[in-house]
C-alpha cells in the first residue's frame, strides 16, 4: 500500500471510531440526566443506522437487478429477433430480476417499520 492510501484508511477508521463512540455530554451533573440524554442519543443513532441499512437494502437490490436484467434482456432480444414466439418467455424472463428489488423493499419497510 502507497502512503496515500494509507492515509485514507486511517481516516476512514477514526470517522467509524467516532461514529460508534456513544457521545458523552460535559455540560450535565446529574446521573439521571446524563442517563437519559445518552438513551436518547443512542435512539437516535439507531434511528440513524436503520436508515442506512434501508438505503442498502433498496440500492444493492436495484444494482443486482440492474446487472441482471443487463444479461437477461440481451438474451431476450436475441430470442425474439430470432422467433417471435419467444416474446412471451423473454417478457417472463425480464420480470422475474424485478421481485428482487420489490423484496429490498420489503426489507426496508420491514426496518423502518
Amino acid at each position: 500500500m502507497n502512503r496515500k492510501t494509507s492515509l485514507y484508511l486511517v481516516a476512514l477508521l477514526a470517522v467509524m471510531t467516532l461514529l460508534v463512540l456513544p457521545p458523552a455530554s460535559a455540560t450535565e451533573h446529574d446521573v439521571e440526566d446524563t442517563n437519559a440524554a445518552i438513551i436518547e442519543a443512542a435512539k437516535e443513532t439507531s434511528r440513524g443506522y436503520m436508515a442506512i441499512g434501508a438505503g442498502l437494502a433498496i440500492g444493492l437490490a436495484g444494482i443486482g437487478t440492474g446487472v441482471a436484467q443487463s444479461h437477461t434482456g440481451a438474451a431476450a432480444v436475441g430470442a425474439v429477433a430470432e422467433d417471435r414466439g419467444n416474446f412471451a418467455n423473454s417478457l417472463i424472463f425480464i420480470a422475474i430480476p424485478e421481485t428482487v428489488v420489490i423484496l429490498g423493499f420489503v426489507i426496508a419497510n420491514q426496518i423502518l417499520g
